[in-house]
Order: structure tokens, then sequence, then C-alpha cells
């Protein structure tokens, strides 16, 4: 057995790729490798990469030092999102020997035969037109939630976003197949599930650009809340003008979906709205809000937004603001604008200075903190369920509520990955919420 190789992982970016990381890692596993943690000397390190932040590109090189380090005849592969929108970029990093654009990644270990490295980073990427099947992937992080694939790419032509030159077309899973994943992950005893794809709200779009819808949304929402095992569901990011009341109406009734949404809103003001070309109006936000809040007061709603749009004025800013100040949601996620290459937006005028944007990016992360603290105070006296995760930090166990306040407990091994009904008693120093539990925890 000593001479099997070894594969570690270092994943950029989302939800999605995570899923996609756990998928390809499986088929190294199925073709003899050992999976080693990235901190780990290893024969082989595969990174997932990311073209949505700035930041992902700078971390990207910092990465590849880091397992060259580890092992400098190591080889390294790129693949993801910035391999297929940049690849003779990545192939030009010192040490990166392939790169593999959005098509080629699932059949990385069809490229991987001879371990030695290379000059120059080997490119294999087609055109994103090509991207037009669907693979399927879940996750299994940590022991307590994964992450289910069900859609991938995009057909919205949202002027700041790069994900449809990256990831092409949107596409689905089969019905079928999402809910055999399902299945899978329920029977590794896996409490949560978390529901992920670019635009999972356009779920049901069938292979090959195919625009007609196979199953909806909301049907695969429906079919999902009957797999067995499974205790939790959460919907991940759903565009406002995708999550239909229907929707709503089911997950507040539903045996396993969470009181959870987070919705992306990215300006409050219809102006940039229209430049960003978005496919709804701040109404249409307001609308879905108050419909979660109709049937669900306890819901946890979170918004991202984007500051510092080209052609963003103050004026345009300060309507982002107030609205999101006035609107009953439990928190933000703040990205400041960063131009992207063969983006309209990048060609834009009014072009917003860095220190306003970081101005205007601080004060929102401010308004943020509100918003949680005031929900979080909202639910301090109910009984809700937590499923306890897997870290002792520093003395206490954190978990999440179905509703997503984060909240501790001193540390008790037996506790990771179970589920218990507790009662949120007061916010702790730290913002993290304490708990007491309805009946002390019975370990067999």
């Amino acid at each position: 057995m000593e001479n099997r190789k070894k594969v570690a992982f270092y994943t950029l970016g989302c939800k999605l790729n995570f899923s996609e990381t756990s998928t390809i890692a499986r088929s190294f596993q199925d073709e003899g490798f050992d999976r080693v943690d990235f901190e780990d000397e290893a024969d082989i390190y595969v990174i997932n990469t990311c073209s949505v932040t700035e930041n992902a590109d700078k971390q990207f090189k910092q990465i590849v030092k880091k397992a060259i380090k580890k092992n400098e005849k190591a080889f390294v592969a790129a693949v993801g999102c910035y391999a297929q929108l940049k690849p003779e970029e990545l192939a030009a990093v010192d040490g990166v020997d392939l790169v593999l654009g959005a098509t080629e990644k699932f059949k990385i270990t069809d490229y991987i035969n001879d371990l030695s490295k290379n000059d120059m980073g080997e490119v294999h990427s087609c055109e994103i037109s090509e991207a037009d099947f669907y693979v399927g992937s879940y996750s299994i992080g940590d022991r307590t939630r994964a992450f289910l694939k069900v859609q991938d790419g995009c057909d919205y032509k949202c002027t700041y976003c790069t994900i449809p030159l990256a990831r092409g077309i949107s596409r689905s899973d089969t019905l079928e197949n999402v809910l055999k994943n399902a299945k899978e992950i329920s029977e590794q005893n896996i409490k949560e599930i978390v529901l992920t794809g670019v635009n999972i709200g356009d779920y049901g779009k069938g292979e090959f650009g195919n625009k007609k819808h196979e199953h909806t949304f909301y049907e695969l929402v429906q079919a999902l809340d009957n797999v067995e095992g499974i205790e939790r569901l959460r919907i991940s990011s759903i565009e406002p003008n995708l999550l239909k009341n229907e929707t709503i109406e089911f997950v507040s009734q539903s045996r396993t979906f969470v009181p959870h949404f987070h919705i992306p809103l990215q300006s409050g003001s219809d102006d940039i709205l229209k430049l960003m070309r978005r496919r709804y109006l701040r109404n249409v936000y307001t609308e879905r809000v108050s419909k979660i809040r109709e049937v669900m007061p306890h819901a946890c709603i979170g918004v991202d937004v984007i500051v510092g749009f080209p052609g963003e004025t103050d004026e345009h800013f300060l309507e982002t603001y107030n609205f999101l100040n006035e609107l009953e949601i439990s928190y933000l996620h703040v990205f400041t604008y960063s131009e992207r290459d063969n983006t309209p937006a990048a060609e834009m005028d009014g072009v917003v200075p860095m220190n306003v944007r970081s101005k205007r990016s601080k004060m929102l992360r401010g308004l943020s903190v509100k918003k949680r603290r005031a929900f979080y105070e909202s639910q301090i006296g109910t009984t809700r369920t937590v499923l306890f995760e897997g870290e002792n930090k520093e003395g206490y166990i954190h978990g999440f509520t179905e509703n997503y306040v984060k909240v501790k407990t001193p540390w008790n091994p037996e506790l990771v990955n179970t589920l218990h009904e507790i009662k949120l008693t007061k916010i702790d120093e730290d913002g993290i919420v304490r708990m007491e539990f309805v009946n002390e925890p019975v370990f067999v």
C-alpha cells in the first residue's frame, strides 16, 4: 500500500465549489488515490478556483506556493471558474502543471497520466458554449451538513458578473438524481442538506440549453421534503424574482425546510438595478420579504448587496442604505464592486473611487451588525431546535437554530451532530446566543 499516491484539495469561493471539489475528490479515490489534508505532503495538489472576488485571484498564487513548499516535486492542477476565464494566466504561475476549464475539471483523472513537473502549465479548456452537460455533486465537509448541487450555469446577463462566462448556460440535475444524492447523504448520518447552484431558482432547465423546464424549483422542494432520514433542508441563495409565493408558503409548513432565506438584492436603487440588468426592481424585493414575514415571522432573511457599482452616486447609496434599514431583514453580505474583464460594467462611466467604495461598504457592514443583533434579540426567550457542530471553540460547542441563530453551550463532544430543543436565553459579549436545554440531553 506504500506506493499509493496522495492527493490534496484546496477550494476557493462558494458552496457550489465545495460540493464540486468533493465530487472531484471521490473520482481520485475511485482511481486508487488517498486523499490527505492540504496541510500535508501530497503528490498532487488540486486547487478549485473562484472568479468572483479580487482576492481569490491573489490567493491562488499563495496557495500554489504553499503546496510547492510542502513538496517541490508535487503536481499542481488548477480547476474551476478562474481556470475557465483566464487559463493562460494561471498556467504561467510558477509551479502550476495543469489547468482545466469548466467541462474538463470532472475528468481530471484522465489528464493525469504522468506526474512529472511541466515547465509551463498545460491548458485544457473548452469554449464555454461547450459547457452544456450537467455533473451532479455534493460535498460532505463536516459531519453536520452537506452541500447538494442541483443546478449549474446562468442565463442571466448581469452587467458585473463573469459567472456565465465561467460556468456556461443554466442547466439542472434530474429530479431523480437529486433525490438519489439526497438519499446517499442521509444514509451517512448527515442531519442538514444545503441546496446549492449558480441560480437555483432556475432549476429545471435540461441539458444542452434546453429551455423547457422538466420540473420547477417548487416541485424539487416538494419532492425533497419527502426524502426519509433528512432532518433539515436549507435553500441557499435564490433570486427574488424566482422565489415564488408557493415556495415560501410550502417552506412555512414543511417537515424539513428551515425558515431561512438568502435573497440577493445587490442595490436598493431602481436606477442601479437597471444598470446592473437585474431582473426585478425593489418593489418585488419588498413583496418577497413581506410574504416571508407574513407566514414565518421568525424567519431569518439574509441579503447580498454590492456597493460602489459604476454610476452609484451618494443619493443612490443612501437609497440602498435607507431601504435596507427599514426592511425587516436579519443580516447582510456586503460586496465591494470590483471590475471584471469582459463585463459591460467594466466599461461603464461613473467609476466610484476606491475610498468611497470602502466607506460605503463599512457603513453597510455596520448596518448588518445592527440588523443581526436586532434579529437575535427578537428570538430571546423562544424555543428552537439547534444542530451542534464539531469544533471545540475555547471550551464551547456552537450550533445554528433552524432560523440561523448562532448559539453556544459548554463543550461536550457527545453533542456533535445532534439536534436538541433549546430555549434562547441571552446574547453573550461575543454576539453569540446563550441557551438552555428544554430537556437535559440523554446520550446512549
